[in-house]
């Protein structure tokens, strides 16, 4: 979307350090982007993609920018995204924003490029960037990261902090990475993480985060030799496609061969009341006639109440609440599309901001007990329960997933529960898109998790297709599972809004 100005001096600072013998650290002078609602202060806009917040001033930088500059990290611009992270429509073009246009995936530049992270993961799929930053309410780390062959670490709610960044739901807002690798990913991770003042979400991590950071816990293929993970078959497995079933069952089977344990039917005891049979829908509870059981009740008064408190720190704007957003929009109907069947990418106009405004912010008994359902049924009654099963199985390491299901990061995302994706394979007879086999656990798990990610990553590079060069060898072959390079499908089209495929 943007690209920073000052970049090249900073770069040229950074190695002057390093030629000096100065090194911070693993990020030293390494190339990152964030999402364009994550704060910066210098010359370049923050704007969540939306015309109605340029020019208006941030008072800081995000408090990850800031910890991410004093590990030495060069900051090379702002990623493009769904505009407002997908809370402004429920019928949209996914990667759509009015100030950064449609971003695409590499891989396929006609579908939809996953979101709402689409740019930070379309820039490192694309080897512009290392790593990027992202924020996921519900799935906007994990779908894009997926969606184009790299690893995404979304973390517990609350490891990172997300002041100066444009919220949407302080129960579930968290920042993470994407990285084409586990140990990448990880080292944007441990740069990031930490307890801030301004966001006291942070303070709950206290006595829950390894002395010296998560890269101690990478490891390799044998570190599965041991470690027991559970198939949560009906819950999830069931709703994802033949291919992607075949070609993920067996990576399954090579971890079984390297020593672990997998154990199918390990299911999320609630499963029925909140994964929905027919994809990812935030509004499932009403979806089923209860409001009082959806995600999107309380998700739509909190960004009403977040975005009044972010708007009010900012100076040069006259955007203070939804209301005037939705106004804006209005105004400038050719770039925002602010009504139905006027824009392109925003079929429905703003029906998520008008849903949001018509809350007026109001935390009523339906509010509270679709927050209270929610993180009941995906946590004590969901993820907890399937990694501790009442049979003789040992507590489970972590859940296996294909995250091309969009409800295995929604039910995660309402927990609060970390998550991370591995790029695992790519969908030969449509799209030519990527997948990725997901893991995930309870709260403040990351360490166990970047610990079994790390091991399934090393055990798909050692896996060969069996084709032999000169002389033979495992390793002539290509591996059969992992990141594949972009295809750039269709590398001339320009459609909008993508297709949903």
């Amino acid at each position: 979307m943007e690209t920073n100005p000052d970049m090249l001096d900073i770069a040229n600072a950074l190695d002057a350090e390093r030629a000096a013998g100065s090194v911070r650290g693993p990020l030293h002078g390494i190339p990152f982007l964030v999402k364009d609602n994550i704060g910066t202060k210098d010359r370049m806009e923050s704007t969540a993609g939306s015309w109605a917040l340029v020019g208006s001033v941030i008072p800081r930088d995000a408090f990850v920018v800031a910890q991410l500059r004093e590990a030495g990290a060069l900051l090379i611009g702002h990623a493009t995204l769904s505009e407002w992270a997908d809370m402004r429509s429920n019928n949209y073009s996914e990667g759509y924003s009015g100030r950064g246009g449609q971003a695409r995936s590499p891989y396929n530049l006609t579908v939809n490029p996953g979101g709402s992270s689409s740019g930070s993961a379309g820039a490192v799929a694309a080897n512009q960037c290392m790593f990027a930053l992202g924020t996921e309410t519900d799935g906007s780390v994990i779908n894009p990261a997926e969606r184009n062959a790299l690893v995404g670490i979304k973390p517990t709610v609350g490891l990172t902090s997300r002041a100066g960044v444009i919220p949407e739901s302080l129960h579930q807002d968290t920042v993470g990475t994407l990285a084409r690798t586990v140990r990448d990913a990880v080292y944007a991770l441990d740069a990031i993480y930490g307890v801030d003042p301004r966001d006291n979400y942070t303070l709950a991590q206290e006595g829950h985060t390894p002395d010296g950071g998560y890269t101690q816990f990478l490891t390799n293929k044998d570190a599965l030799k041991g470690a027991t993970f559970g198939l949560p078959w009906l819950s999830f497995w069931a709703l994802a496609d033949v291919e992607m079933q075949d070609s993920l069952l067996g990576l399954i089977h090579l971890i079984e061969e390297a020593g672990a344990t997998v154990v199918n039917g390990t299911e999320l005891p609630s499963y029925k009341d909140i994964v929905s049979p027919d994809g990812w829908d935030w509004d499932y509870g009403t979806t089923r006639g209860y409001p009082n059981e959806s995600e999107y009740t309380y998700v739509k008064v909190d960004f009403y109440n977040n975005i009044k408190a972010y708007l009010a720190e900012l100076n040069n704007t006259a955007i203070r609440s939804v209301e005037d957003i939705v106004q804006y929009n209005i105004d400038n109907l050719g770039s925002e599309g602010g009504l139905p069947g006027i824009h392109p990418a925003f079929g429905s106009g703003q029906d998520g901001l008008l849903a949001s405004m018509e809350t007026k912010g109001e935390m009523d008994s339906t509010y509270f007990s679709a927050l209270s359902h929610c993180q009941l049924q995906t946590r004590t009654n969901g993820i907890d329960a399937a990694l501790h099963p009442s049979t003789s199985h040992q507590p489970l390491s972590a859940l296996l997933m294909p995250t091309d299901v969009g409800q295995t990061y929604q039910i995660a995302a309402q927990a609060g529960y970390p998550m991370i994706t591995l790029p695992s394979g790519t969908n030969t007879w449509a799209t030519g898109m990527p997948f990725g086999l997901g893991l995930m656990g309870t709260a403040w798990s990351e360490a166990e998790l970047i610990r079994w990610a790390s091991a399934i990553e090393d055990l798909m590079a050692s896996e060969k297709d069996g084709e032999e060069g000169e002389g033979g060898g495992r390793g002539a072959g290509k591996a059969r599972y992992g990141r594949t390079s972009p295809r750039w499908f269709e590398y001339r089209a320009r459609n909008i809004p993508v297709l949903n495929l």
